[in-house]
């Protein structure tokens, strides 16, 4: 498999201008493919001695259970995204990982990931900005929650997953095709669906995005980022830092 231009070399190019030596080992990471129907977890929270993923293709959602059997949706993982990484490393899964539409995945085992970094550190940095900047994005989640509205909530995420497709060539600044409900979404913006329906039609009614079909457009791309104050700067995108 050549993985100059997978969803993740596109990624970790963001960060690191990869090296021949280092795509041949991204190679190695993707020789375990797998696939995944939909609506059917991948990962169980407790579960003990997982592997990590790669995904391929595919929309994926992290997420916790409560008691009370409510979801919260913690974030919803594309094409180019590491699965499960923090469970390997702590060798029991922290959350549920199921699969929103079929996926196409390939499997990474810690020993695979360890003798990759063992032989490339770059490649290590390049994982650890990945891993950073996924936790720079569930701050800004948690400011999402805690400190937007409704509106500034969804066109946040809206700019937001915008950019992270963009990245990984699955999206422009005109919009880009999206499998996500609206129940999907009142899980992750801790709305209803109801809520989630009413937000969207104002949205689109302003002028500023319209979500229809399995379709985000922006209308007015500036408009939505001065009504959510979107700073993309926690995405660090702004091309490779090391060479």
């Amino acid at each position: 498999m050549n993985t100059h231009h997978t969803p993740f070399a596109r990624k970790l190019g963001a960060f690191v201008a990869l090296s021949d030596i280092e795509l041949a080992l991204l190679d190695q990471l993707h020789s375990r493919r797998r696939s995944f129907a939909a609506r059917r977890d991948m990962v169980h929270e407790g579960q003990v001695e997982r592997s990590a993923y790669i995904v391929a293709s595919g929309w994926v959602c992290s997420y916790k259970l409560l008691p009370s059997g409510a979801r919260q949706i913690v974030d919803f993982q594309i094409p180019g995204d590491f699965l499960g990484l923090r469970s390997v490393l702590f060798r029991t899964a922290d959350h549920n990982i199921e699969p929103i539409t079929r996926v196409q995945a390939s499997e990474v085992q810690a020993r695979d990931l360890l003798d990759a970094f063992n032989t490339a550190p770059r490649l290590a940095a390049a994982v650890l900005w990945a891993a950073s900047r996924d936790e720079a994005m569930v701050v800004e989640h948690l400011v999402d929650l805690g400190r937007r509205d409704a509106k500034q909530r969804m066109a946040h995420f809206l700019l937001e997953l915008g950019a992270r497709l963009k990245l990984v060539g699955l999206g422009t600044n005109e919009g880009y095709a999206c499998p996500l409900t609206q129940y999907l979404l009142a899980d992750a913006l801790g709305l209803s669906a109801v809520h989630v329906n009413r937000v969207l039609r104002d949205l689109r009614e302003e002028g500023l995005v319209s979500f229809q079909q399995g379709k985000v457009i922006f209308e007015n791309f500036a408009g939505l980022v001065a009504l959510c104050d979107f700073d993309r700067t926690y995405l660090d995108h702004e091309g490779p830092l090391m060479r």
